[in-house]
Formats: C-alpha cells, structure tokens, sequence
C-alpha cells in the first residue's frame, strides 16, 4: 500500500538537513531507506534518505565512562523493574538498560535468531521450541535455565497477579487457565525438554507467535532469586523494586526512587562487558530540558518532546536521531467496565452517555488534530487514520480516511442525531433536551500540553459540545491510568496513546479479556474480527491482511477509538556519544555493549 505522508516526512528531512548543516558533522551516519513521491520505497541514495538513525562520532574512546541519560518526565517514575508488573513506558525505558528480554527481532520485528534464545515453531502441532543459547548468565552469575523462561508464565498464572497480563492471549498457552484457577499445580503446557530446551504447547497458533504473540511470552526472570516468593508479595519486593537480578548489558547498582538510576556494566553479559563502566539515568522536567542539552550535561535523551524541537534544533553539540514510533495517540469513549473478578469486558453502549455512535464521530471531526501537528508538533507528528501505525508496512492502510477536520460534517451529524441547542446559549443539550456536559480525562504535561488540550475543547465547542476537565484539571500520568483502568464514573472520554510494541496485533488492546481494553467495548462481531486475524487461517499472509483491513475498517465505522496522532520520536544525542543506533533494521536489537565515549565529559554548545 502507498503511503500518502510525503509532505510531512518531506518537511522532516528538510528539518534533519538544516541541522546536519548546522551541525557541520563529517560523521558517517546510518539512514534510513528513502520514498519516491509516491510512497514507495527506493534505493538506499542520499536523495531519498529520510531520518538519522545512527551516530559514529569518529574519534578515539576514552577508556569507560558513565553515560548521563535524562529521562524526561515532569513526575517521578514508578519504579517497578519486573517486566510481568510494570505499568508504563518509562519504567520499560529503564529497563531497556537491563534487558531480560531472550529474543531479538529483524526490521520486521519478527523473532530471528541473534538473541539469547532461538524459536522453533511447530505450527501443525501447536507447539514452539525455545532453545537457550550456551553461556548466558544472570548478572549475579547464575546460568539461565529453562525453569528462568517458566517463571514469567507462573507469575502472571498466578491467583494473586494483579498485573495486566492475564489476558486471552497468556490464556492460549495450554494449562495457564488451570494453574489460575488452582486446579493444577504447574501449567501444563510448557514441558522442560532438557536444562536449556522448552516446550510450550498453545491452544492455537497464528503469525502473531513470530512476533512474541499467541502467548509467547519473551522474557526471562531468575527462578533462583525470585521462584520462591509468593507473587503477592512481588510488587514491593527490593529484588523488583531496588537491586534486580537481570540479563542486560548493565546491572541495576543505585536506585533514588522516582528520580534516578545508576547501572553499572554487567560482566556477565553475554555478548561481552561494555565498554562503558556505566550509565546514570535521570529525570528531568521537560521545562527544563533543552537547557540541560545546550550547556552539555546529557548524553542522550529519552522522551524528548517534539515540542521543544526549536529550542534545540541549531545546537552544534547534539545530532538528532529520529525514527516513525510504535506509537499511535487516541481519544477513547467510556462504554462499559471491566469484571475484574471474572477478567471480562461488560459493555453497556445503549446505557452509557458516549453510547451514541453518531455523537462519537461529531466528536473526532471537530477535532482539529492537522493543525495541533504543524503548530505545536512542528511536523514532527501527523494526524493518523488508523489504529495501526505506519511502521507495520504490511498492516497499516493508508486508503482509511479517519476523522479528519470538518466541524461542518460535525455539526451535520449532531443536527441530524437530534443534539440541539434547545435554550440558545450556543451549547447542544442531549437528544431529550437536557443539558449535556461530557467529561474528558487527559494527562498533565508541559504548557504546550495545556494548550492543546484548551485548543481542542474550543473545536468541540465550536460545534456546541460542552466539553469540561474530569477533576477540572489536567491528570498527573499515574493518577490518569489509575483512573482510566478503574473505569472511574467521572470520566466521559479521555485522550491517551499507545506504545504498541513488535507485534501488530490489537487483540491485547481490544479483546473482551484484554484489562487495556479501556474503551470497555466489546461485540461479537469485532472479537470474531481480533480473532481471526491471531488464528490458524492468519497463517496466510493475504487472509491475515485483510482481517487487519476489517479491524481498521470496523473501529472507524463504530467510532470506538479515534486516531489521534503518529508521531516520530527524536533522540538528541550529544556529540561525545560514540556508536548510538536506533534502527529497526539492525540485524541485533541491543548493541548496548557497544557504547563508547570519545570526551571525558559531555560537550556543551558553543
């Protein structure tokens, strides 16, 4: 399918150029493949190329060195280092250092066979071969075993879990139903073959095994540390919370809960030490951190805002790494709640006050997301029309037309669906004449953030909707998912986004069993849908494509979730840093271990 973005990735290529030339870098720098103008791709040519994905800094290495990383974030992380209980982004973020994941994926982000297990998969049996390669070892020491790949599945089994994990997917692994339950003592559907080779049989399979899908789950966790307390006790645990057993090319040496991380090089690693002694993570403000960039005090910045692109973007001691993210945002309607005590969706559309599908779609129209982008984005994200992002090439359909701006189609739909403004004071009531204020829940961020927001309850008023703040302000990030998860009746709407992570598919997300099915809507029709495209029959590329074209299509026509924004993600990257890549298409996911230093410290702008 042709991709129809070329005037914003053009206007991002043209932002990229200005800085190289103002940067004045001889550097050889890794792109990625260009488009013609009509979306397709080309050769790998300077003409075409698009983003900066890698850094060499040529220069001879200073022995060692501790990277300084800013993690910009306005509150304090959480702080749950255990990838079967984190909650969010950033705590994955500080993770990435310690990485416990034991497979790597190619530019596909299909599993391939570089990383610390390989795959086999059966598909005429329904079962998968993971195979540890010889040699890994935990960062105390410890072999991995095959009981470190059991552990995660008993974890997330277990009757006292209160993770999000224990979804339809993890249910397809066969066993996992009876171990919740207490019915069986061990999940009888992964079988130890021998110390390094496990047998996991599933009750169906599909192409999404290959992407970590199906209920493969792609993480280890060390059963010497950990396999013996009880998983009730996990979350507050100081192996979870302060010192960590992991795999990664860094171990975790220093926590300062909800502000920093300092890790140190694993000597266990099993591509080899790093280069660097270390890395120290930090939180910083995001009011604050263009500053911090220009006068040299951080290697590398992780969520950095496109908002703040000006501030830095003539800066000579920084390149700019960028990348189309895993990522799509989304405004969300509250049509139901969750059963936490049978892991169910009860979807209750005819009672619920954005049960009107008609209203829903007046609601995305009014929204004027195109100009969001280009004012207050600088062209760095761009109004997305599906709940696919675009980085899944084989998935994603750009002929979807989405909800682009047209506040006169809105007020055509609100005046035909009976929404009218009965008393004259410019604001609809509901269709029986009273008064209709719609709650919508969004997260607390910089000013920019606050602007928006203010922006799009102006085009909702605009069409007459009386749209005000759940709580009357803006939701500190914890706060808003606590909120959003626990179905809290003073939320109407809420505005949210997903990293959606290697595999494509939306069944995690939109499924009758998924807890992140937020929207708390389901139908048989659409389940049959999410389904499909993780069945047997997927196995066929074409059949699996169009499922993915049914998805799209039925989430549109029901107006359930409205695409929001895509967006790429920049990496500002300071002069000193030598080796940094971000690329998809590396034939390796972590090259962490490379990381070098070409300055004792970091270099400040001139």
């Amino acid at each position: 399918m042709k991709n129809k973005s070329w005037s914003l990735l053009a206007m991002l290529l043209a932002v990229l150029l200005v800085l190289a030339a103002c940067n004045g870098s001889d550097d050889t720098k890794e792109k990625s493949p260009g488009k013609d103008s009509d979306g397709e791709k080309t050769s790998d040519s300077a003409s075409g190329d698009l983003l900066t994905l890698s850094v060499e800094n040529k220069g001879d290495a200073v022995k060692g060195g501790v990277l300084q990383v800013a993690l910009v974030k306005d509150e304090p992380f959480q702080g749950i280092f255990n990838w079967e209980l984190y909650e969010d982004g950033y705590d994955a973020d500080l993770m990435e250092w310690t990485n416990n994941t034991i497979f790597e994926v190619d530019g596909e982000f299909m599993i391939n066979d570089k990383g610390v297990a390989t795959l086999d998969v059966d598909e005429e049996n329904l079962k998968a071969t993971v195979k540890i390669r010889d040699g890994v070892k935990w960062s105390d020491g410890e072999p991995l075993k095959v009981e470190d790949l059991i552990l995660p599945y008993e974890i997330i089994a277990d009757k006292d879990y209160e993770g999000v994990r224990y979804d339809g997917d993890m249910k397809n692994v066969v066993g996992m139903e009876e171990y919740h339950a207490g019915t069986a003592d061990t999940i009888s559907g992964l079988k130890k073959i021998d110390e390094s080779t496990l047998e996991i049989s599933f009750k169906k399979l599909s192409p999404a095994v290959y992407y970590g899908g199906d209920g493969l789950w792609t993480y280890a966790e060390p059963s010497h540390v950990l396999g013996d307390i009880p998983v009730a006790d996990l979350l507050a645990h100081d192996l979870v919370r302060k010192n960590p057993v992991t795999l990664g090319a860094f171990k975790i040496e220093k926590i300062v809960p909800g502000e920093s991380v300092q890790y140190v090089a694993n000597e266990h690693y099993w591509k080899g030490k790093p280069k660097l002694d270390g890395v120290l993570v930090k939180v910083v403000p995001s009011s604050s951190i263009s500053v911090a960039i220009k006068e040299g005090k951080y290697d590398l910045v992780q969520r950095f805002n496109a908002t703040a692109w000006k501030e830095i973007e003539n800066l000579d001691n920084i390149d700019v790494l960028g990348r189309q993210e895993l990522y799509y945002s989304y405004m969300s309607f509250k049509l139901g709640k969750y059963d936490y005590t049978n892991n169910v969706v009860v979807t209750d559309e005819a009672n619920a006050k954005m049960g009107d599908v008609e209203l829903r779609k007046a609601m995305g129209f009014a929204l004027d997301i195109e100009q969001v982008s280009e004012v207050y984005y600088n062209g760095l994200r761009e109004r997305a029309n599906s709940l696919i992002p675009p980085v899944f090439e084989s998935f994603y359909d750009d002929s979807l037309e989405g909800f682009s701006y047209d506040p006169d189609k809105a007020n055509e739909i609100l005046d035909a669906a009976g929404y009218k403004d009965v008393d004259g004071d410019g604001l609809r009531e509901d269709k029986n004449g009273k008064p209709l204020e719609i709650k919508l829940a969004a997260m607390a961020g910089d000013q920019t953030q606050e602007d928006v927001i203010s922006f799009y309850l102006q085009n909702w008023k605009d069409v007459g909707l009386n749209v005000t703040l759940a709580t009357g302000r803006l939701i500190e990030f914890n706060s808003f998912y606590d909120k959003v998860q626990n179905d809290d009746p003073e939320i109407d709407i809420f505005m949210g986004a997903w990293g959606t992570g290697t595999n494509p598919s939306p069944y995690g997300l939109y499924s009758k069993t998924a807890v992140y099915n937020f929207s708390r809507f389901s139908s048989d029709e659409l389940e049959s849908i999410l389904e499909s495209i993780d069945s047997k029959e997927a196995l066929d590329t074409d059949f699996r494509g169009k499922q993915f074209r049914a998805f799209q299509e039925y989430m549109e026509d029901n107006a359930l979730v409205i695409p929001m924004q895509f967006r790429y993600e920049l990496f500002p990257v300071n002069k000193r840093v030598k080796n940094y890549n971000v690329d998809y298409n590396s034939l390796t996911s972590d090259n962490l271990q490379d990381l070098e230093l070409v300055a004792e410290e970091p270099v400040a702008a001139k």
